[in-house]
């Protein structure tokens, strides 16, 4: 790979670009724009500070959501803007590989790859995020052997099997990091009607989330308003109680997980059973998660190093091995759109 090659993992709560093995953006995927002057104001973290502090000339939006794009114009913007910041202090114009969400139509991989060429790139692929996270991972998707991943964003939890160089089972279920805060967010609003934002809920989920053997002793104190009075109310809350508020999700993702390997070669549940199932993505540092697919489904299962970057490394990574990913394989993993490329 050129060392002026750039991959970017285009996701639902942060865009993370990588040069090489080195991070140059990690920022949340939030754009504001000024209607009147009809110009991107900023991006990425000076963006996300505007949220919920914008007059109504300023347009502040994540315009990705749930997997999908869900502002056509504004994810372009975003996308530009991104690759423009990552690419001023190249000497050439780079080579851009983009990991977007699984849900996106084919018009909307075609506007992410124009926006990318409009801010200055030589050339774009696109990549499908499970061979992305495990070329991240460090694994050998180049092998005979079955692979397993379970890739949890912000918006979409990716489950798949790979096995030489290509997808042999994959499933998208829209249940990931958002859908957590708002689990929690729900939560306490039912129990306790004290009333906490999204942004405070991943504060929980970061300091006490847990899906399996929850610690009734690991606490904390949350903060809110009372939905009855009226008034600013802090309660203390334990592991447990964080735990009762996700778990339901987090068993939707394991019977994803035990769907893909009820319906794969037997060969290749062999491989997994042996090699493990390999956790990436935010949502894989939700604490017990990786020993509860362990338990549910009686393989291994590992979190990856770096699992928030794993994505991006690999898309990055993706330029070493892409003639094996685009020859001899019926479902391509990497798409290279040509014509005027």
């Amino acid at each position: 790979m050129a060392s002026m090659d750039i991959g970017i993992d285009l996701g639902t709560a942060n865009t993370i670009i990588t040069l090489g093995t080195k991070i140059i953006v990690n920022e949340p995927s939030v754009i504001a724009y000024n209607k009147k002057k009809e110009e991107v104001i900023s991006i990425g973290g000076e963006a996300y500070k505007m949220l919920g502090r914008n007059p109504d000339y300023i347009e502040v939006v994540r315009p990705l959501e749930d997997g999908i794009i869900s502002d056509h114009d504004m994810t372009m913007m975003m996308v530009r803007e991104f690759v423009r910041k990552a690419s001023k202090n190249l000497m050439i114009k780079p080579q851009v590989v983009i990991c977007v969400p699984s849900a996106v139509t084919d018009v909307e991989n075609r506007a992410v790859i124009e926006a990318a060429l409009s801010a200055g790139a030589r050339k774009v692929f696109l990549i499908k995020e499970p061979i992305a996270a495990l070329l991240g991972s460090g694994a050998d998707i180049m092998s005979p052997g079955g692979t397993m991943v379970v890739d949890i964003g912000g918006g979409t939890s990716d489950v798949a099997i790979v096995s030489l160089g290509g997808i042999v089972k994959d499933s998208t279920l829209k249940i990931a990091g958002n859908k957590f805060d708002r689990a929690i967010v729900k939560y306490f609003m039912n129990r306790d009607k004290l009333l906490i934002g999204e942004k405070t809920a991943e504060i929980v989920k970061k300091e006490i989330g847990c899906v399996f053997e929850p610690d009734s002793g690991k606490t904390m104190t949350l903060k809110g308003r009372n939905l009855l009075k009226g008034l600013p109310q802090a309660i203390e809350i334990s592991e447990v109680d964080v735990y009762e508020a996700l778990f339901p999700l987090a068993m939707e993702i394991v019977a994803q997980v035990k769907g893909i390997l009820e319906t794969a070669p037997p060969e290749l549940v062999g491989d997994i059973l042996s090699g493990g199932i390999v956790l990436t993505g935010g949502g894989a540092l939700l604490g017990g998660l990786d020993r509860l697919i362990a338990q549910q489904t009686k393989s291994p299962c590992r979190i990856a190093d770096c699992p928030l970057e794993c994505v991006a490394f690999g898309a990055a990574r993706s330029f070493s091995v892409s003639e094996s990913l685009l020859d001899g394989f019926e479902k391509v993993s990497l798409y290279k759109y040509k014509g005027g490329l």
